[in-house]
């Protein structure tokens, strides 16, 4: 078994080798993951204490500072999922023989459901590119296989060439811990995608970019913060005042599909969620949509 007296960095990077090796998350993951055990570390320094030495009592102290750190309930559970993670990890490797955490309660969270775009302010969305510049088509496409496929973020901009199937109407999707899904993928974006391979054809790709299929004009495969910017720019442009984001085109995707009829076991499978219950979600955004049409529309309802 491990002793307590081992440093705290060193068991930090014991534990995210074990979160990158065992567990296979991303990079994005195993970021989030070390920060939240820095922060914890970062307490844990000013109570002249080790990490591995923490009691229940001084995590609930830690969960109570971020409180009155202002942090939100939603980013509070979020930090708090990682501070779970790290003292499972350190009673697993023998650092210790219990896991504090077991009785650490996270803060309420109320249910919130994501915004959602319908068909036409999609269509407003792509109405608002300009395809005189050299990156319109490459926005549209973007916008299409995003609404199309449902992807993440990180999954769109990590799209390879050779992930397309664009003949079969597929493409191959590496998700969260590395886990393959094939994902229909629409004609319109299908010949959107084509257009664009037509202007990245004349492109300067650097070296080791080539199989990615969204570039930026340095030819160097696009980030997360870029596709935020070019969406949220394009909503105002767009004239919709909804906070929106990429993930909202995947919300939009899954809840478009739901109200189309499909079933809710393979929307799961199309978007890639591990568990059942965090696509249910989407029923309760079909529920609201469809209280609001009744609302609307209904003629007892119409002064």
């Amino acid at each position: 078994m491990e002793t307590s007296k081992e440093k705290t960095p060193n068991i930090i990077k014991r534990y995210l080798r074990y979160l990158k090796l065992e567990r296979n998350y991303s990079g994005n993951t195993l970021e989030a993951y070390q920060h939240d055990v820095e922060f914890l570390a970062a307490f844990a320094t000013q109570k002249q204490l080790q990490l591995n030495d923490l009691q229940l009592q001084d995590l609930q102290e830690f969960a109570s500072s971020l409180h009155d750190m202002g942090i939100g309930p939603t980013s509070q559970a979020r930090v708090l999922c990682g501070v779970r993670s790290f003292y499972r990890f350190l009673k697993m490797d023998g650092y210790r023989d219990d896991d504090p955490t077991e009785l650490l309660e996270s803060p309420r969270l109320g249910e919130h459901l994501p915004e959602v775009l319908s068909t036409r302010e999609v269509d407003l969305l792509e109405n608002a590119i300009d395809l005189s510049k050299w990156e319109g088509q490459r926005n549209l496409a973007i916008i299409e296989v995003l609404f199309s496929c449902g992807l993440r973020v990180s999954e769109l901009v990590n799209l390879r060439l050779s992930n397309l199937y664009l003949d079969e109407g597929y493409i191959r999707v590496v998700g969260k811990g590395n886990k393959e899904r094939l994902v229909p993928i629409s004609a319109q974006a299908v010949k959107e995608v084509r257009l664009w391979f037509s202007v990245r054809c004349h492109m300067d790709i650097k070296k080791g970019e080539e199989d990615y299929v969204f570039l930026n004009r340095r030819g160097a495969h696009l980030t997360r913060t870029m596709i935020l910017i070019m969406i949220k720019r394009l909503a105002v442009e767009a004239g919709i005042q909804k906070t929106i984001s990429p993930h909202t085109l995947r919300h939009s995707f899954a809840t478009a599909l739901l109200e189309g009829g499909a079933d809710l076991r393979a929307i799961q499978a199309m978007l890639g969620h591990e568990h059942i219950a965090t696509t249910e979600i989407y029923t309760h955004v079909d529920t609201t949509t469809l209280r609001r049409e009744i609302l609307e529309h209904h003629p007892r309802n119409i002064s």
